[in-house]
Order: C-alpha cells, then sequence, then structure tokens
C-alpha cells in the first residue's frame, strides 16, 4: 500500500511537472514571436508592433486570436485526415523533446524531494534525436496532403535538409558522448558543475559549432529556412494552411528554436550550472530557482542570436545548402570526432 501510494505522487508530480513545462513552452514560444518582430524592428530601425496593449505586448495574443478567428479551410484535392495530422505531428514532437532536458536541480516541496526533469532516461539525447527526427514527417505529411506541387517541393527541401545537417549533428554529439562516457543529460550538466566549471565548450568549441549550425538547419531558420522560402515556393510546405492548423506549424517552429537553445545550454555551457555559484552553500530551493534563472537565461541569449542571424544573412541557395551540409559539415564533425577519439587516447 506504502509504495502504491510513492508511486501514485510520483505520477502526480510528473504530471503536474509535464503541464507546467508544457504551458511554459506554448507561453515563450507565443512571446518568442513578439520578441522575434521588436529584434527585427531594432535591427531594422522601426518601432515595430505597439498597438495593442501597453508597448504591444499584447500582440502574440492579438495575433493568436487572429489564427483563431480565421476560416478553417481544406482544399477539395487535399487528404484530409493527413492534412490534419500534419500540424499535429509537428506540434506535438516539438513539445516531446521537452521531457529530458534537466530545467533545474532538486526541490523540496511538501517533504518530497523533486526533480525537474521529467524523465533522466540514461539515452536522453538519443530520446532528442529520435523526437527530432518525427518532426520531419510532420512537414512531408503536410506538405504531402496540400496536393500542391510548392507544398510538396517545399517538404521534399525540409526532408533532404533534414537528413543531411541530422548526421552531422550525431557525429557532433559522438565527439561529446567520447568526452562525457553518458548520454544521460542530468549526468552531463552535473559533469559540468562543481570547483572549475568544466562547460564542454571548452573542450569541444568545434562540436559546438557544427551542433549550432545543425540547429539552425533542424529549426528551418534563416540562412537554413528553404523550406518556407516564400519568393521561391509561395509560402513553403504550409502553403494551403490556415487557422490554427498553420498556427500548429509556426508554433512549432517557435518551440523547436526554445528547445535547441535549452539543449546547446545543457550541452555545452553547464545547463542551469552558475559559475561563483555554489549551491551547497543555500537552501534546495533557493538554489533551484537560480538554475531556473540560470538556464532562462542562456535560452534566451541563443534565441536572440537565432532573430539576430535571421535578419542579418541572406538565405542560402540550395545547392549551397546541400554543399555546405554534406562537404563541409559532415567532414569537419569526423575530424573533430578523430581529433577528440586521438586526445582522450594521449590523456589514458
Amino acid at each position: 500500500m506504502t509504495l502504491l501510494l510513492i508511486d501514485t505522487a510520483l505520477v502526480i508530480e510528473k504530471l503536474i511537472l509535464i503541464a507546467v513545462i508544457i504551458f511554459a513552452s506554448l507561453g515563450i514560444a507565443l512571446y518568442t514571436t513578439f520578441a522575434e518582430r521588436k529584434v527585427a524592428a531594432i535591427l531594422q530601425d522601426r518601432p515595430g508592433p505597439n498597438r495593442a496593449g501597453p508597448f504591444g505586448l499584447l500582440q502574440p495574443f492579438a495575433d493568436g486570436l487572429k489564427l483563431i478567428a480565421k476560416e478553417e479551410i481544406i482544399p477539395s484535392g487535399a487528404n484530409k485526415w493527413l492534412f490534419i495530422l500534419g500540424p499535429g505531428l509537428a506540434m506535438t514532437a516539438a513539445l516531446m523533446t521537452c521531457a529530458v532536458i534537466p530545467w533545474g536541480d532538486k526541490v523540496e516541496l511538501f517533504g518530497r524531494t523533486i526533480a525537474l526533469q521529467v524523465a533522466d532516461i540514461n539515452i536522453g539525447f538519443l530520446y532528442i534525436f529520435g523526437v527530432v527526427s518525427l518532426g520531419v514527417y510532420g512537414v512531408m505529411i503536410g506538405g504531402w496532403a496540400s496536393n500542391n506541387k510548392f507544398s510538396l517541393l517545399a517538404a521534399l527541401r525540409g526532408a533532404s535538409q533534414a537528413i543531411s545537417y541530422e548526421l552531422a549533428m550525431g557525429l557532433s554529439m559522438i565527439a561529446l558522448l567520447m568526452m562525457t562516457g553518458t548520454l544521460q543529460l542530468g549526468e552531463i550538466v552535473k559533469q559540468q558543475t562543481g570547483p572549475g566549471h568544466h562547460w564542454n565548450v571548452i573542450y569541444q568549441p568545434l562540436g559546438f559549432l557544427i551542433f549550432l549550425v545543425c540547429a539552425f538547419a533542424e529549426c528551418n531558420r534563416t540562412p537554413f529556412d528553404l523550406p518556407e522560402a516564400e519568393n521561391e515556393l509561395n509560402f513553403g510546405y504550409h502553403q494551403e494552411y490556415s487557422s490554427m492548423k498553420l498556427g500548429f506549424y509556426l508554433f512549432s517552429e517557435y518551440i523547436n528554436m526554445f528547445i535547441s537553445s535549452a539543449v546547446m545550454a545543457t550541452l555545452f555551457f553547464g545547463g542551469y550550472d552558475l559559475p561563483f555559484f555554489n549551491p551547497a552553500n543555500h537552501t534546495p530551493n533557493f538554489a533551484a530557482t537560480i538554475g531556473i534563472i540560470t538556464l532562462m537565461a542562456k535560452v534566451v541569449m541563443f534565441i536572440f542570436f537565432f532573430m539576430w542571424v535571421r535578419w542579418t544573412i541572406p538565405r542560402f541557395r540550395y545547392d549551397q545548402l546541400m554543399n555546405l551540409g554534406w562537404k563541409s559539415m559532415i567532414p569537419l564533425a569526423l575530424v573533430n570526432m578523430l581529433v577528440t577519439a586521438v586526445v582522450i587516447l594521449m590523456r589514458h
């Protein structure tokens, strides 16, 4: 009976944590759209959205209501069920990646110690790779089910791009695996904390750069936004979508950007680790709060970098994109893996 009560309490804890993370991810994605428009305005020397609410802060809600209120249109030649499944799959895959990220250290509530991570599985990074790969199906299904040649071309571009850059990303992670000896994200963060704060970016700078470039490609962000090239393919793979189906596709991109930033902060920048701050000198709840704020600050910096690049660098041509993936990123990742292996062997 006691074991059953403990299991029930654990399930309730996890469900509450999942709900908090999902709603926080949606809220952050909502206001990331606003932040992107503001950053673009600053870079282009104009005010940006400033009508809805004080300083334009209600603009994301106005945009959301506009999407909800729009008419639902399904093209007569489309495959109805797959047309609906596409954006749902893209959104689900984007949200599922939140599960293995350690958002902070443990907290103590109601006499229980609660880990701020839904599942600290021993193949955490492999899980992220698998779920991110599912997101490609959302793009492909949406493009194919629309029965539109431009949507299909964009979906094929998206799938080719994802496959090309996932290889380089995976190879860059093999080098990190050699160093850490684990795929468990919680353990990777713990190895970077403590005296010295040995963040992995110090030992794997090339691996981080490769991962960063591949993250841009995986998120379909400029200069890798070929699947959404408006001036080439009318509107990309979601051309035939309207209302909240279109909203799901647009939101999933921003959630992917948020999660990619959190993954990079976790793997290479110590996650919730704050230099010159010793959690042992403070209460667990205060230390966990500082850790969450630290991780969010790192995530915000990466998101700003995503936006800065979008409004600064022009889009690649498709042949340039594929050449970069196959002829530059993959060879660089292989060289990085071999150099890491040699250094580890020499140290031992």
